[in-house]
């Protein structure tokens, strides 16, 4: 996938470096080991990072959002949760090997409220993560049109902290009880008209999604996790406004020149093409600093 990718960066006029540098992308969903770092907490994805870092560097990515366990039941491997809840260095390891390239959020447990307000204060209130990840999958997804969701939310906006929700639609409903909807996240989102919610990968149905959250401004939508299809950010841009689109790479299990080129190659405004490519993100992170 990398060469596939680092080849297409090379030889195709659409991904230019120096345009690159100019649009100062920040990724908003770098997924390295997503669903488990490693049986010591991070040496998988140090060498998942380490891995893609040529592809990043050569599309002159200037910050990545991962998404870190932090030991709240995100994982089915209760000795890492020992691990991560009991030695916070180890969770902090990426980010001190690359601190002016990585962002870091917290993956949550909805379905462990008192474990996940503790996450939430160990690491936003005290620094450094800037918000929260809800997953779809896994052993800490809850779909979240779930109660437990009103426990948690007012702490994370109290501490300036974005939300990225994991949201599909699946054909034929739902497979199971941790997949969330754009439909359910404009429910919640309406609750909290001052806190940002995102929308990780407009709902991959995109029309679909976008209609769902079309009326909700405090949700934004982030661009990866399914085929480039044409129409999708000229839809964006026209219903919901360049200022509600945030790029997304799904770097290392996409393809980094797919997933560009979902924005890069639409047919809007460069101006449009700069803010959701980074100024947006930046942004919304900056509301953060405490």
């Amino acid at each position: 996938m990398t060469d596939v990718t680092n080849s297409l960066l090379r030889h195709t006029n659409l991904l230019d470096p120096e345009q690159l540098k100019k649009y100062r992308i920040w990724d908003s969903y770098f997924t390295p080991s997503h669903s488990h770092p490693g049986a010591d907490g991070r040496s998988r994805l140090i060498a998942e990072i380490e891995r893609t870092l040529p592809t990043i560097e050569l599309a002159h990515i200037e910050k990545l959002c991962y998404f870190a366990h932090v030991g709240v039941g995100t994982t089915a491997d209760k000795d890492l949760e020992v691990l991560l809840r009991s030695n916070p260095g180890v969770v902090l390891g990426p980010l001190q090997k690359w601190p002016d390239l990585l962002l870091g959020m917290i993956q949550l447990n909805p379905n462990d409220v008192p474990a996940s307000l503790d996450a939430i204060n160990r690491w936003l209130a005290d620094g450094p993560m800037l918000g929260v990840y809800f997953p779809g999958g896994g052993p800490g997804s809850l779909a979240c049109s779930h109660p437990n969701f009103d426990k948690l939310i007012p702490r994370i906006h109290e501490l300036n902290g974005v939300i990225m929700q994991h949201t599909w639609y699946v054909t034929g409903g739902k497979p199971g009880p941790g997949i969330s909807t754009p439909a359910e996240l404009a429910t919640l989102a309406a609750r909290y008209p001052e806190q940002k919610f995102l929308c990780a990968h407009a709902g991959g149905e995109w029309e679909k999604g976008i209609r769902a959250i079309q009326a909700s401004p405090n949700v934004l939508i982030e661009t990866s996790g399914f085929d480039a299809t044409a129409g999708f950010i000229e839809m964006a841009e026209r219903d919901l406004g360049p200022k509600r689109v945030i790029f997304g790479s799904h770097l290392p299990s996409r393809s980094l020149g797919t997933e560009l080129s979902k924005v890069i190659a639409a047919k809007i405004p460069e101006r449009s093409k700069r803010l959701m490519l980074g100024e947006n993100y930046r942004q919304l992170v900056s509301r953060t600093t405490h």
